[in-house]
Formats: C-alpha cells, structure tokens, sequence
C-alpha cells in the first residue's frame, strides 16, 4: 500500500493506489469524513488527466464505459482482496451520497479544459440538476452532457457563472491552503476539493467575475508617442517682403527630448535686427543645468553687441545714460519652454554693459569692417569670463548669489551659427556638433562637417593640452579619454574647478552658501591638479560660404551623434524635406496638362514620400529615428515605446540628452547672391 495521504474534507488515510482506483472506477467511493488536513496535495480534475488518452476522447456511453475499464483496471492492479472490497464498498458509499445530493437538488460546477468534467461546487455557484436519480459518472453522463453541452457552446456558463473561479480555461473548484478563506467570494465546499486542484498563479481567478488574461507587454500608443515627441518641437518661418524672401534661410525646426530630470540641454535663436543675421545655437549641460541656461540667455547679446558697429554702440549707451528706451538688438525666436531668468536680468545687463563700454572705448570709429570670426571668439571669451568674476564678486542678493556660484561651478559646451547672407559661420566649444546638408546633382544626400569635437578623439585637441602644461603632466592631463580623468569635453563655459586656483576655490566655497556646500560637485579637487586652468570656452570658428546646393544644416548636441552617423542623418532631413515638397499641392500655372500627365506626376510623388509622415517638424522626425531605429534603418514602433516609456532613473543609461536645431537655406536667394558677384 502506498504513503497515507490526508485530504482537505476527506481525511480518512487513503492508499495512493486505492485513491486512483476510486478517481477512475464507474463508482468511486470517497473515504469517511474526518477533521481538516492542513497541507493537502494537489490533483487535477479527472478528465484533465484523461485529457491526452485514447479511451477517453470520446463522450456519452463511449467515455462512461472507458471511466468503467480503467476504474476496473486500476481495481486490479490492488495489493489484495481486502483493498478490492473496502474499494468496491467506499465507490456504493460515494454513489449514494452523490445520488443523495442530486435528490435535494444541489449544484454542480462544470470544468472544461480540453475535455469535460463533471465536479459537485459551491452551493450558489452551480445549475441544478433536474434529474433525481442520475449517478454522477456511470449513469449520469449522458444527461449532463445534453444537459449543458449546448450551455458550452454557446458561451453561457461563462456567462450564467460569473461567480465560478477560472483558472486558464479550467473552473477552480477547490479552496487552496494558501489562500485565506475570508478573501474568496464564493468558497467551494470542503467534501469536493479533491476534484481539481489550483493552479500555480490561482491569486488572479479567486476574485468573482474575474476572467484569465494573458500577461500584456505595456507599448506607448502612437499618438501618445506623439505627445511625448512634439512637446518641445518649434518652428519658425521667415516672413517675405514684396513677394521676395530677403534672407538666405527659409526658416527652421527645433526640438528637445530630454533624459535627464530636469533636462540639462538649452536652444536659443534669435534675429540680429542690427545686422540682418540670424543665430541659432545649442548648449549641452553638465553637472547641472544652470550654465547652460545662463550661456543660452547671454551669449548671443554678446556676440550681436561684438557685431554691432561703433556709431550704434555709441547710440544705445547714450540712451541708456539719458533713460531713454533702448534700440532692440535681437528679436527672440522662444518655445514657451525656453525660460529665461528674470531675477538675474539685472545683473547679466549690467556685464553686459560693461562689455559694450570696453568695446566703445577700444574701437576708436576709425574701421568699419568687422571681423566676425573675432566677433565670435570674443564674446566666447568675454561671457565666460563674466561668468567666473560674478561667481568671485558674489552678490548681496542670497538668492543671485547661490545662483552665479551654480552657474559658474557647472558646465556647458555651446555650437552657433551666425548665418548672414551667404556667409555661414560656426563657433563651436565643446562636442556638439554642425552639419551641412548638401544635394549633389544625382539627388543623393551627403554631409559637410563644419566643427571639430573638442575631445579625446581629436588629436589636434590633445596636443593642444599638452602644450599648454609642462611636460611632465603629459600622462595626467588626460585620463581615460577625459580632461584630468573627469571631464569629457576639452571646452566649456564655466566648470571653473578646472580654471581656478586651489585657494580661489576653497575661499569662494567657504565665503559662500550653505547650499553650494551640500553639492558635491564643489567638494573635491581634480587629481593631479598643478596648473590651471586646464579648461577654455575659446571656441573654433569654421567660416563656410554658401552654394545653392547646400540645402540645410543640422545643429545638435552630442545626444544625437552618439545614436546616428552624420551621414544617416544628413539623408533623413534631406528625404523629410523632399518628402514635405512634394506633400504640397501641385501647382501647373497656365500649362495645360492632361488627365495622364497629372496621373504620372502624382504617381511619382507618390513613389517619392517618405513612409511616416505624421512629423510636421524635421527636428521632430530625426529625434523619431534617432530614438526609435532598429538594425534596418527604420523607425519601430516598439522600440521607440519603450525607449519614451523609461524612468527618468534609467533613461540616462540608454541616451543622453538631445537638442536639434534643423536650419533650412533658400537656395533661390543663395544663386542670385552667386550672381550679384
């Protein structure tokens, strides 16, 4: 005889062999009641085992005499006369009492998976059986299944069931110990819970009207992927005078998608309405995001105040001398996003001031001719100066004063370009980047790099260090493709713990806030920190003239080019704007076309557009790729969900930052400024 086994409502010591036998036999007998088991096994209905037999595949009188052959067969195979008696005398005990509870008309609960079986349930969660006299396995197949078959098939029981615990298309008929009996709504009675057993995630299906659900995979949906995209896009137009666009830029495209909390990326662009150019610039970030706001609020006043002649400088200091209203000097192209820092205008118009009394002191009205390449290079220079000598002066304002040291104790890289007529200049500091799309004649897209990484990977840059420190700090000044192990860029506003001295730090450090304390970042000394400063903001002016295929020009920060190659991102701007060209109406004027002329030409505009055109930005549709491009160069839906759905905690680790600025040149204006020459 097998192990005894004590049941949950039956707790009479049953042999495994016996128990079997009874499970199968046409009328099994259930042991006599005793007191509950605490850790009963489980088992599975008997048609889910039976579910893979042939004898049993069949239903009616076929499956009733194939329960009868096996309940004989596991009969047999007992240890003795004696079990084949207690067998044969517990299976007449269990077919009274199962006729009994037919008689008083109690409930039964069908399981179906993959077959059929009958199982007594709860007492409010079954449908009475109508007939008295029926057993519940030998003589009562039949009716049951004409019974409740048609319920089945029609979705009923599901339906008339709402109570019934589901357990992966099989009813749970049985109370598991695991689970207290005060959280099921409707608890099966304990004489039944031999029948079937719960499966291993039961929690979910114990709950009333709860139905399977299969585990679903979480995707943004399209238009929620949208939102998250176009929530920092802009774009601007240039307006046309008479008929004729006198600037050689069409418009352009912004956009941001940030991964750190708050994003440390800024954009700034902004019309210079004294010399009829327009700057755009992006700004990276790092170690907070107070630089970069600072430098994208500051440095293109400087740099339009360096390109302002001598007469105007002349003309705006004598009316601020006098309290008369101010010439405007730049005209802002803002996203609502774009904050700009009213608390410290006073002060940045102040540095400001003093800056354009320098220039009007040194320039003595004699040249007239601007460099603006030196243009460039000083206001750089001039606002990152600004910026360390506020953080030494200090302000007696706590709040501007924590504000400077913040500014100036983080860091930002800057790229911006200065686009007059055709003149296309490019100050760069940093590792951001410029690029110039340009369609060759074969209508094939390549890219024109206009500034350099300032970073390990320019060797130029690491020469550079080196020969601005004594030779034996060539092996520390740069660590592991850092600045002194630490910093990535070799250029940057700010980040004055790698410009000044030891002891100008600690006296700032320790003369200043509490707050600035706490931050980390001005705590520690930068290894093998000997002679500073090993950091500059000059930038690296690269001057390109402009050619009527030179179609736009890309600045973004190094977000973006960490993701995509130059090339890959030259051609999606360039086939997104082809794309939008022939997403226009078509426009014949005075010609006249046929019905077939105008069936080719929208067939080849058809053949010509773009897959995905739900971008009415170009900065929009690049961050998409950048983002959502898998091994074939297209954009996944999937992929891209998942990559917007990070936690801001975990969205640093897949990518940085990204800020794209996409310039678009008109390059009708372009050829007639060729031609004037």
């Amino acid at each position: 005889m097998g192990g005894a086994i004590e049941w949950k409502g039956l707790s009479d010591p049953v042999t495994s062999q016996s128990w079997r036998g009874a499970r199968f036999s046409s009328a099994p007998a259930p042991p006599s009641r005793g007191p509950l088991s605490a850790s009963p096994p489980t088992r599975h209905c008997a048609a889910n085992q039976e579910a893979g037999s042939a004898p049993a595949r069949t239903y009616g009188r076929g499956r009733e005499a194939a329960w009868r052959g096996r309940g004989a067969e596991w009969a047999g195979r007992g240890r003795g006369a004696a079990s084949r008696t207690g067998l044969r005398g517990r299976n007449a005990e269990w077919r009274h009492r199962c006729r009994s509870l037919l008689v008083r008309k109690k409930r039964a609960v069908f399981c179906r998976a993959r077959r059929m079986c009958v199982c007594p349930g709860p007492r409010r969660s079954g449908i009475p059986i109508r007939s008295s006299s029926l057993p519940l396995f030998s003589d009562a197949m039949p009716a049951p299944t004409q019974l409740f078959f048609p319920l089945v098939r029609n979705c009923e029981l599901s339906r008339i069931y709402g109570t019934a615990c589901y357990c992966h298309h099989k009813h749970l008929c049985c109370p598991s110990p695991y689970l207290p009996q005060s959280r099921l709504r409707y608890m099966p009675h304990p004489a039944y819970a031999t029948f079937c057993r719960p499966k291993e995630n039961w929690w979910q299906y114990t709950h009333g009207r709860r139905y399977a659900s299969t585990p679903q995979k979480f995707y943004l949906t399209p238009p929620q992927v949208n939102s998250i995209l176009k929530a920092n896009e802009y774009s601007f137009k240039v307006p046309e005078f008479d008929g004729k666009n006198v600037s050689s830029i069409l418009g352009f495209d912004s956009n941001q998608l940030p991964a750190n909390a708050p994003i440390e990326d800024r954009r700034s662009a902004a019309t210079c309405l004294q010399t009829r150019g327009m700057l755009l610039g992006v700004f990276d970030g790092h170690a907070g995001c107070a630089c970069s706001q600072a430098v994208s609020e500051r440095l293109f006043y400087y740099i339009a105040v360096s390109l302002l002649p001598h007469e105007t400088l002349l003309e705006i200091e004598n009316a601020v001398e006098s309290g008369r209203a101010l010439l405007p000097i730049l005209q802002w192209h803002k996203h609502p996003n774009d904050y700009f820092s009213k608390e410290a205008s006073k002060l940045y118009f102040n540095s400001l001031r003093t800056y354009w009394q320098e220039l009007i002191d040194l320039n003595t009205g004699e040249s007239t001719d601007i460099d603006v390449k030196e243009a460039l290079i000083n206001a750089f220079k001039r606002l990152d100066n600004d910026i360390s000598l506020e953080a030494q002066v200090g302000d007696p304002n706590s709040f501007l004063n924590y504000l400077v040291l913040r500014v100036a104790f983080s860091g930002a890289t800057a790229c911006v370009a200065h686009v007059d007529g055709v003149d296309l200049h490019v100050a760069n500091t940093g590792d951001s980047r410029a690029m110039l799309g340009v369609q060759e004649e074969d209508g094939s897209w390549s890219a024109v790099t206009l500034s350099n990484d300032h970073n390990a990977q320019n060797e130029r840059e690491l020469e550079r260090l080196k020969l601005e420190h004594p030779k034996n700090e060539a092996k520390s000044v740069v660590k592991q493709d850092r600045l002194l192990g630490l910093l990535m860029p070799f250029r940057a506003f700010g980040d004055v713990k790698f410009k000044w001295s030891i002891d100008l730090q600690k006296r700032v450090i320790e003369s200043g806030p509490d707050q600035l304390n706490d931050n980390e970042y001005t705590k520690f000394i930068p290894p093998n920190y000997h002679t500073p400063p090993y950091l500059t903001a000059e930038p690296e002016v690269t001057y390109h003239r402009l050619r009527p295929q030179d179609k736009f020009l890309v600045l973004a920060t190094d977000g973006l080019w960490e993701t995509m190659h130059r090339q890959d991102v030259v051609r999606i701007v360039g086939e997104y704007l082809t794309g939008m060209h022939h997403q226009q109406p078509i426009a014949v004027g005075g010609y006249k076309v046929t019905l077939g002329q105008m069936h080719g030409l929208l067939t080849e505009r058809r053949a010509k557009m773009s897959s995905v055109f739900e971008d009415q930005n170009a900065a929009t549709h690049l961050i998409r790729h950048a983002v959502g491009n898998n091994e074939f160069g297209a954009v996944d839906h999937e992929r891209l969900s998942k990559m917007l759905s990070l936690p801001e905690e975990l969205a640093r680790m897949y990518r940085d930052d990204i800020t794209i600025i996409v310039v678009q040149f008109n390059s009708h204006v372009v050829g007639a400024y060729q031609n004037q020459e």
